[in-house]
C-alpha cells in the first residue's frame, strides 16, 4: 500500500503531524535519539523474556483484557485518529471495535492453534512445538492506525513474542494510545513498545541481534528496502504492500448491486486502502449500465470533515499524497482516459480531493499500472470474461480482487485464474481474523490473520524422543 511509514526524514528531525481536514499543526514529535536505541532494544528483550515465559492461557487472558481496554477507550482513540489522518469518527469507532474482536478471536483460538502438535510418528514419540522467536519489529502505516498495527501485533504477541511498533510519523498519537491500552490490559512491561524511529534507526534495529524478525505494511519501496535489510541479516520478514485490486463485473452479474458495492469498495477511507477496489473491469455488454450507476452513486457521496456525522469521504491524509494522486489522474487523462467526474483538489481548507471517475482506462496509464491511494475509480472495458481475467492479471500487484457474476461456480473457476492473495465473489475485499490476508508479486509475501498469521513468527520445533 502507498501508506508509506518510512518517508525520508532529516537527521535528528522531528515529525510534523497536521490535521488533514484543516491543515492545522497537531504535534511536532522528536524522533528517538540515536543513543537511546540500544537501551530501547534492551527493554524489548526484557519484555520478551517476561512475556515469552507466559503460558498460552495467560496470553489469552491478556488478549481478552485488551479487548475490554480498547472498548473503554473507543471515543478517545477515534478522536485521535480522525485528527491525525482524517477518517470519519464513525469509521474509527468501528475500527477500534474490530481490533477488540480480533483480540477475542485469538484468545478463543490461539491456545489450540499453538498447542504442541502430534505427528504420525508411532507411539506419540514426535511432536511439533510452536515457540516464540523474540522481538519482532513492526513497521506500520497510517491508513488504519489501529487495525494494521493490531492485525500484526496480536498474533505475534499470542505467539509469545515481543512487539516493537514503528508507527507512521503522522499517527504517533494513535500508537501511543495503543501502548497505553496494552499496559492497562495487563501485558508485561515492554512486551509492546511504541518507538518513533527514523529510517536509519529502523535499519540499525533490523541488523541488531536483539530483533528477531520484521513485519511491514507499507509501500512497495518501503517493503523492498526493509526486505533487503532483513535478508542481509537473515531474518524472517512478512510484507503486506501495495495493491491495484481488480473489481470484475461480468455480463451476468447484478449490475446495480455491483455498482453500489463498487462505490463502497473504492471510496471507503477516502480510497486509502490497500485492498480497495481500484480497477473496475467491466464486460462491454453491461459497461454503460455499470458506468452510469457508478458515476451517479459516486456523485452523491458527501465529502467533509470526519468529525461531521454526514461525512462519507474524508480528506487525504497528507498534502504530498494528494499531489501524487492528482498527478496520476492528470497523466492518465493526457494518455487518453476520459474524466467523468471530479479530477481536482476541492477548494476548501484541508487536503480534500473530489471523488473521481475515469473511463476508457487502458494498460500503460498510471491509474491502471500504479496504485491509486485516494478517491479515484478507473473503469476498464473487457470484451468477455477471459479478457477481464487477462486485464486483472496485467499488473505488478496481486493483493486482492473482486468478481461479480450470476454463476458462483463459474466465479470459483475464474478465481483460480486470478493471481491474487484473495478473491471475493459477489462482495468486496475485507480482512477478517478467520481468513488469511496477504499478496503475491509486488504486493508482498507471507500472511497475516487466521492460523497462517499466527504461525508466521514462531519456531516450529520438532521434538522426537528415542529416534534410534
Amino acid at each position: 500500500m502507498s501508506a508509506d511509514s518510512t518517508r525520508p526524514t532529516a537527521p535528528d528531525a522531528a515529525s510534523i503531524s497536521r490535521d488533514p481536514a484543516t491543515g492545522e499543526l497537531i504535534a511536532e514529535r522528536p524522533f528517538l535519539a540515536d543513543t537511546a536505541l540500544g537501551p530501547l532494544l534492551n527493554r524489548a528483550q526484557a519484555g520478551f523474556a517476561r512475556w515469552g515465559a507466559a503460558g498460552l492461557t495467560q496470553r489469552a487472558a491478556v488478549l481478552r483484557g485488551m479487548a475490554a481496554s480498547l472498548r473503554q477507550r473507543t471515543e478517545a482513540m477515534a478522536a485521535m485518529a480522525t485528527a491525525e489522518m482524517g477518517k470519519p469518527l464513525r469509521d474509527m469507532r468501528a475500527e477500534v471495535e474490530k481490533c477488540a474482536h480480533l483480540c477475542e478471536w485469538y484468545a478463543d483460538h490461539g491456545p489450540r492453534l499453538l498447542a504442541d502438535e502430534p505427528t504420525e510418528v508411532p507411539d506419540g514419540k514426535a511432536y511439533v512445538s510452536y515457540l516464540p522467536l523474540g522481538v519482532v519489529l513492526g513497521v506500520m502505516p497510517w491508513n488504519f492506525p489501529y487495525w494494521q498495527a493490531m492485525r500484526a501485533a496480536v498474533p505475534i504477541l499470542m505467539g509469545g513474542n515481543a512487539f516493537l511498533l514503528k508507527p507512521a510519523e503522522n499517527v504517533v498519537g494513535c500508537a501511543e494510545l495503543l501502548d497505553e491500552a496494552w499496559r492497562a490490559a495487563g501485558l508485561p512491561e515492554d512486551a509492546f513498545i511504541t518507538a518513533h524511529l527514523t529510517r536509519a534507526q529502523s535499519a540499525t534495529a533490523i541488523a541488531d541481534p536483539r530483533v528477531a524478525a520484521v513485519t511491514v505494511t507499507g509501500s512497495v519501496g518501503a517493503g523492498r528496502t526493509i526486505a533487503g535489510q532483513a535478508g542481509h541479516a537473515i531474518k524472517k520478514v512478512v510484507l503486506e504492500l501495495g495493491g491495484s485490486d481488480p473489481f470484475i463485473v461480468l455480463a451476468d452479474a447484478d449490475v446495480e448491486k455491483a455498482a453500489e458495492i463498487a462505490v463502497t469498495a473504492r471510496f471507503q477511507n477516502a480510497g486509502q486502502v490497500c485492498i480497495a477496489a481500484k480497477r473496475m473491469i467491466v464486460e462491454e455488454a453491461v459497461l454503460e449500465r455499470f458506468t452510469h450507476a457508478f458515476v451517479e452513486r459516486t456523485r452523491a457521496l458527501v465529502v467533509g470533515n470526519g468529525r461531521d456525522d454526514a461525512t462519507q469521504v474524508g480528506p487525504i491524509a497528507r498534502l504530498d499524497l494528494l499531489e501524487q494522486l492528482h498527478q496520476q489522474v492528470t497523466d492518465s487523462v493526457k494518455a487518453g482516459a476520459k474524466l467523468l467526474l471530479g479530477g481536482q483538489r476541492l477548494d476548501r481548507e484541508g487536503f480534500f480531493y473530489a471523488p473521481t471517475v475515469l473511463a476508457d482506462v487502458k494498460p500503460g496509464m498510471p491509474v491502471f499500472d500504479g496504485e491509486t491511494f485516494g478517491p479515484v475509480g478507473a473503469i476498464i472495458a473487457a470484451r468477455d470474461a477471459d479478457h477481464a481475467v487477462e486485464l486483472a492479471n496485467q499488473s505488478d500487484y496481486g493483493l486482492s480482487g473482486n468478481l461479480w457474476t450470476g454463476d458462483v461456480e463459474r466465479g470459483k473457476r475464474l478465481a483460480r485464474r486470478l493471481v491474487t492473495g484473495g478473491v471475493f465473489i459477489n462482495g468486496w475485499s475485507a480482512s477478517d481474523p478467520r481468513v488469511p490476508i496477504g499478496g503475491v508479486k509486488h504486493s508482498g509475501f507471507g500472511r497475516e490473520l487466521s492460523h497462517f498469521g499466527l504461525r508466521e513468527f514462531v519456531n516450529a520445533q520438532t521434538v522426537w524422543v528415542d529416534r534410534l
